[in-house]
């Protein structure tokens, strides 16, 4: 792993952060770095859950522009962007509860990882946006499906055709961040709302997520299959015996799980 992106672990709780001051732009090496640290958060057994931190001044201004300037022809794009959304499917995949923690501005990529989390906990003085339109392109890591997906397409289209930035009471009204706290709480926050599913059932939180994920792609019939396949699954799980028995003998809550 490189040093733009590095995987922390306390306490059952992985925290991915971002160092490429001083506006963690999004260049090509943060995202293999950022990759990496994904694939190490997906694999580690002590990690339960999983915090994206860009800081206490910024989470992600957005992609290098820079590269951008080298890149003047479809054909110099079309591996790049791949590269591009693979780097951010890697952070989407992590098959356990993720959060974004967003101070200063999440713009653009910025923005588009920050929608590869289950959640989003943001500083009351953070601005969010998709500003691509302003210089003749399209949000290229997710954006024109991620965000529409998260706050409805209208929502979404004003956000991305006008470039606009979205203050912390706005993305708080219409489902774009889930907490809004004061900036020098942003990260406790996030490690706050995720702590809750250290040493809870990881199987069954991977079937849930995998489910809800998976099953906003296709249509009722095929999530609903999607649903009971991880469901029947987990009747094979030593967790699922414990919980089972735990709740007979003393109710909900106090089962004590393993990840097996």
């Amino acid at each position: 792993m490189g040093g733009y992106a590095r995987l922390e672990v306390e306490d059952g709780i992985g925290t991915i952060r971002l160092e490429r001051p001083p506006m963690n732009a999004l260049s090509s090496a943060v995202q293999a770095d950022l990759a990496a640290a994904a694939e190490e958060a997906t694999r580690r057994d002590d990690v339960a859950a999983v915090v994206l931190y860009g800081g206490e001044r910024v989470f992600a201004a957005g992609a290098d522009i820079k590269e951008f300037a080298d890149m003047s022809s479809y054909a110099d794009m079309v591996e790049r962007g791949a590269a591009l959304q693979a780097s951010f499917t890697t952070v989407a995949r992590i098959p356990k509860p993720t959060v974004a923690a967003i101070t200063g501005y999440a713009l653009g990529g910025g923005c588009e990882l920050a929608l590869c989390c289950d959640f989003r906990v943001c500083a009351d003085d953070a601005k969010l946006g998709q500003p691509e339109v302003l210089l003749g392109i399209i949000p290229g890591a997710g954006g024109t499906q991620r965000l529409p997906r998260l706050i409805g397409p209208a929502r979404a289209k004003d956000i991305i055709f006008s470039g606009r930035f979205v203050d912390s009471t706005e993305a708080l009204a219409i489902g774009l961040v889930d907490r809004v706290v004061p900036a020098g709480e942003v990260y406790s926050a996030a490690r706050v709302l995720v702590g809750r599913y250290v040493g809870a059932a990881g199987l069954a939180l991977r079937a849930a997520k995998e489910a809800i994920d998976r099953g906003s792609e296709v249509d009722l019939a095929t999530g609903l299959e999607l649903e009971r396949l991880q469901f029947a699954g987990l009747f094979a799980t030593e967790d699922r015996a414990t919980g089972i028995a735990s709740f007979i003998e003393h109710g909900p809550g106090r089962a004590r799980f393993t990840g097996r």
